[in-house]
């Protein structure tokens, strides 16, 4: 069996464990035991096989662009003839699909590129997601319970995994303003790729960012009610009374004080109460009763 930075038996070099080459001696260990674990795709070719060294590649890609959702082994059939006829490979190429043990799928002959990659994405699809959901979950149970440097851990360690994971990406910054540490969270959030930006858990982190620096400069609440009370109309004491009243944790409240901004005035200040709406509605998630109630509350008003 060659290692992991050898050249393959076909010239092309295999890329981070994901792709090998077995023997006779090692099948069982590279692709029956592995496959507990994670899906095993198993290519059988020749050297002088010529739609092998079109079909090898493209496998090879769409196994590497899964990220570790599927491996491939690779089989050179006329050094390993004895496995060849146990699975009865009539022609070559050949490709066996192997999961928990036992093949699940199979195909001869080289297909077209978007076929081959359909084929890995639904292999790999038969192992989930490899433990990432309910690893989000927990992290994201500690982060609410209060254990953030554990989901600090745990929302890196899915990184690692899968880098562009925009709920871990996310689940990260929030780690960061829970830690009072806005540059960092801001870091986070410059920083984001393109896949990531466009994802609504961080457009949620983006909007609770906004609203810690909103928090760091809010005045203290009974002050800015006395104010409200003592001149309704002054609608920059109701705005930043509902800013002092979002960093106090008394987001109902907040929603409440800018709606009845939004009533009285809707075109404040360029439309800044509804915007101080979205913003928090966009920062909770779009199950949670106080956006419902808000959003439906806002809707009545608009198209009053």
């Amino acid at each position: 069996m060659l290692g992991f930075g050898d050249k393959t038996a076909n010239g092309a070099a295999p890329q981070g464990g994901l792709v090998k080459d077995t023997s006779e001696a090692t099948f069982m260990v590279d692709v029956i035991d592995a496959s507990r674990d994670v899906p095993v795709i198993v290519d059988f070719w020749a050297p002088w096989c010529g739609p092998c060294k079109t079909l090898g590649p493209a496998l090879e890609a769409a196994v590497i662009a899964a990220k570790g959702k599927v491996r491939m082994v690779k089989v050179n059939v006329d050094e390993n003839q004895m496995i060849a006829a146990q699975l009865r490979i009539q022609s070559i190429p050949t490709v066996f699909a192997f999961f928990q043990g036992q093949p699940v799928d199979a195909f001869q002959g080289a297909l077209p590129p978007s076929e081959v990659k359909k084929f890995v994405d639904k292999i790999a699809a038969l192992a989930g997601d490899g433990g990432l959901s309910e690893a989000l979950a927990a992290a994201e149970e500690m982060l609410a319970e209060g254990a953030v440097v554990d989901a600090v851990e745990t929302f890196a360690a899915i990184l690692g995994e899968e880098p562009e994971n925009a709920a871990a990406y996310a689940g990260l910054i929030r780690c960061h303003l829970a830690m009072g540490d806005l540059a960092q969270a801001e870091g986070l959030a410059n920083a984001a790729s393109p896949a990531i930006a466009k994802a609504k858990e961080f457009e949620a982190a983006k909007a609770q960012i906004e609203l810690a620096k909103q928090a760091a400069k809010a005045g203290p609440v009974a002050e800015l009610t006395r104010a409200v009370e003592a001149d309704p109309s002054n609608s920059q004491a109701r705005f930043d009374l509902a800013l002092a009243l979002h960093a106090a944790g008394r987001i109902d409240e907040a929603v409440e004080t800018l709606l009845e901004l939004f009533r009285r005035d809707r075109e404040w200040n360029d439309g800044a109460a509804r915007a101080q709406l979205f913003t928090i509605f966009d920062a909770l998630k779009p199950t949670d009763p106080i956006v419902l109630k808000g959003r439906r509350r806002l809707s009545s008003m608009i198209f009053a």
